[in-house]
């Protein structure tokens, strides 16, 4: 049997209804290589899995199927794409760690970043502009430090994240709730086509798989497993991020947290994943200190902040603070009207010191 058709029994396993990676990795437990179990006969099949899913592995292949099959096989023939399976060499290490590892890999791009030291940094799709600051800053401090930047492809911080760690020989690895033939969110299809060539897609989905709900937060998993950490950056209190927060400690994985002001709710889930223990990172050498002993990393050069700044600018920012605060009370507490206020805030948000936010409300940029 050659490699191709040692793939299409794989590729068939994991197509075959009734099979999930737990169901597989009992099968393959117990007979060996996808060949083996096709091999196997009905009670032997039944003494490990269902007699519903003893009769779907004897059931003969289906055209339907066999063309997913050499749907597979036609794309994994392309340059740069791969299906890694749990048996090849080349297959994660750190995902074989994870309590439910994939059966089969679709990779695109360059694989062997797979096997790199990373840290996975997620938050909000609706992040702010501070949100989406800290996201490339964080991210390119960590990914000069040598880690590979993991992310979920998502709008806001996720596709933040990715652009930083791309501009980095880390760079950065996406994994993604669809089939790794499918571009979603469609506005994030450029950053898809340079993740491809430039670092990494992966997925476990077969192709063609739609985004549906629940994809994602089982994707989550693997954002975690693939990483020696999780940070997350802007998070409501219900959200996905949170799922990955939850299984990166499940999978004994560190977690880090940037906290925001009590009023912005998109802090809240991060406040609440520092209530439950994770660190409170303020910069990336709070998480480089703690990644330390599991990695050889390059320190990143220190950076230094200009001070050359306006004292009226700076006067209104000190007055604005670090919370947001509402037109009316800035005014009060610059001495200004709303007109003079707001010609004053406009080259700020230009410059992007500020941002606006809903209800008449500002906030300053750190």
């Amino acid at each position: 049997m050659d490699a191709t058709d040692d793939l299409a029994d794989w590729l068939r396993l994991t197509l075959t209804p009734g099979v999930g990676p737990q169901t597989a990795r009992q099968l393959l437990s117990a007979f060996g290589l996808p060949a083996q179990i096709f091999a196997a006969s009905p009670s032997a099949l039944r003494s490990v899995v269902s007699p519903a899913i003893t009769a779907a592995l004897l059931k003969p292949v289906t055209p339907l199927m066999q063309a997913d099959i050499a749907r597979a096989l036609a794309w994994q023939s392309q340059p740069g794409n791969a299906i890694l399976c749990l048996a090849d060499q080349a297959y994660p290490q750190r995902l074989l760690d994870i309590a439910d590892p994939p059966t089969l890999l679709y990779v695109q791009g360059h694989a062997h970043l797979l096997q790199r030291s990373a840290i996975a940094i997620v938050g909000s799709r609706n992040a702010t502009a501070q949100g989406m600051q800290n996201a490339e800053q964080f991210a390119d401090a960590l990914s000069r430090a040598g880690l590979c930047i993991i992310s979920g492809l998502a709008l806001g911080i996720d596709a933040a994240a990715h652009k930083s760690g791309l501009r980095t020989p880390a760079a950065s690895v996406a994994v993604i709730g669809t089939g790794i033939d499918i571009h979603y969110p469609l506005r994030n299809r450029g950053l898809a086509l340079r993740l491809a060539q430039e670092g990494c897609i992966i997925s476990e989905y077969p192709l063609g798989t739609p985004p549906a709900a629940n994809n994602f937060p089982r994707r989550n998993r693997l954002i975690s497993g693939l990483s020696l950490g999780v940070l997350v950056i802007e998070a409501a209190a219900q959200s996905g991020s949170l799922i990955t927060a939850r299984m990166a400690a499940e999978q004994g994985r560190e977690v880090f947290a940037i906290p925001g002001s009590i009023h912005a709710p998109l802090a809240k889930g991060c406040h609440q994943l520092i209530q439950q223990g994770a660190k409170l990172v303020e910069s990336a050498d709070d998480i480089l200190q703690e990644l330390s002993g599991s990695f050889a990393f390059m320190r990143p050069p220190a950076t230094s902040v200009s001070s050359a700044a306006p004292q009226a600018v700076c006067s209104l920012l000190e007055n604005m603070g670090f919370d947001p605060v509402h037109l009316d009370t800035l005014a009060g507490r610059s001495g200004q009207d709303i007109a003079s206020l707001s010609a004053e805030l406009l080259p700020l948000e230009l410059a992007g010191q500020i941002e606006f936010l809903p209800g008449g409300l500002v906030q300053r940029v750190q």
